[in-house]
């Protein structure tokens, strides 16, 4: 494909320049109370190697842009938040998407508050997978790292506590989740039908799901407990056609979760955990158990400028072994992580896996 280059240059100054004209200058009709601001991406990805299937190029050049606009009142116990989002991919037609990743409105009195709309939610404290994190669907396309999530519709109900609260959440709708298509370079031999879905449900993406989260801080730990029960953001394949082609098609149990996230601070090292007990329902009608656990070790001050670097160590743990489907079921990371400390917060995070059984 040939890009325009002038072309692609004048888009991105005029959105650039948008986004420096709405940050700048506040609305009339609202005063100081909205505020306006965006994030502007270009990526660019480059592989050594061929494609291992045919249509797959060596590299690949994509835009993304999310305009965030927040509107606070009422002393900040009333505000509405619009994050919408969208990237354009040079090469795979499956990673040009659109999503809502906020559109929420939170109203707050005393030690309650009420959340309703579109939004995000994330569990978890470990650095090399989130196991617990489940209220948000993984937006595949968008990132490799599965830290990239599609907004999902909700209604949250919150106690707030000196040490803490309690979320309940109802989640009205199930957002399917993204996959690469013939061209993406990070896609299965066969391709997956993401268009036609199976459900466990015959309510399918309308199946209510239920869920809700303690967390409390007792001096230098913190804990949270969850529950999830309704729809598995991960799904199954099963084998099928399309067009007289073989792919495969996901399918989405229902499944419950109960979940435990645990953190200890000390004054150079962080000890973290993630666990979680998951059943699902016909037709698998098992349960399994798998656990992430590590540490972080800060050295502070190692440049000039007063950078930090943060050693990690992290192992991965799930009972149904190499068949379970995880890529993580008897492994180490290590990694480490640099902080410069600056006003941008300048960060580099590095790492490896290993797999203990090969």
């Amino acid at each position: 494909m040939v890009i325009n280059k002038q072309l692609l240059n004048t888009q991105c100054k005029s959105i650039f320049s948008f986004l420096v004209f709405t940050t700048g200058i506040s609305v009339p009709a609202f005063s100081a109370d909205i505020t306006t601001s965006g994030n502007l991406s270009l990526e660019t990805r480059l592989f050594q190697h061929d494609g291992a299937f045919e249509g797959q190029g060596d590299s690949s050049v994509s835009l993304s842009f999310q305009p965030e606009v927040t509107r606070k009142w009422d002393n900040d116990h009333k505000s509405f938040t619009f994050i919408p989002f969208y990237r354009w991919d040079s090469e795979d037609d499956e990673r040009s998407h659109g999503d809502i990743r906020q559109l929420d409105a939170t109203a707050s009195k005393g030690d309650w508050e009420v959340q309703g709309g579109i939004s995000k939610v994330f569990w978890g404290v470990t650095e090399s997978q989130h196991l617990v994190d489940i209220i948000n669907q993984t937006d595949t396309v968008d990132g490799v790292d599965g830290e990239d999530k599609l907004g999902q519709p909700m209604l949250r109900v919150s106690r707030i506590m000196d040490d803490g609260s309690l979320d309940i959440f109802v989640l009205p709708y199930f957002r399917e989740r993204t996959f690469p298509g013939l061209a993406g370079r990070f896609r299965l031999p066969t391709v997956i039908d993401a268009d036609n879905p199976s459900y466990e449900s015959d309510d399918e993406e309308k199946h209510v799901d239920y869920a809700a989260r303690l967390n409390k801080t007792l001096g230098d730990f913190d804990v949270g407990l969850s529950y999830f029960d309704g729809t598995s953001r991960q799904p199954s394949f099963t084998k099928g056609l399309k067009n007289g082609e073989p792919v495969l098609i996901p399918h989405y149990s229902l499944m419950n979760q109960v979940g435990l996230d645990f953190q200890y601070t000390g004054e150079a090292i962080i000890w973290k955990l993630e666990a979680l007990n998951r059943r699902y329902d016909k037709p698998l009608n098992k349960d399994y158990s798998a656990a992430v656990g590590g540490f972080e070790y800060t050295i502070p001050a190692i440049t000039t400028g007063g950078g930090d670097l943060g050693l990690l160590a992290e192992y991965h743990n799930d009972s149904r072994g190499e068949k379970g489907g995880s890529a993580f079921q008897n492994d180490v990371f290590l990694g480490a992580r640099l902080s410069l400390n600056d006003e941008d917060s300048s960060q580099l995070l590095a790492g490896a896996f290993i797999d203990l059984d090969n």
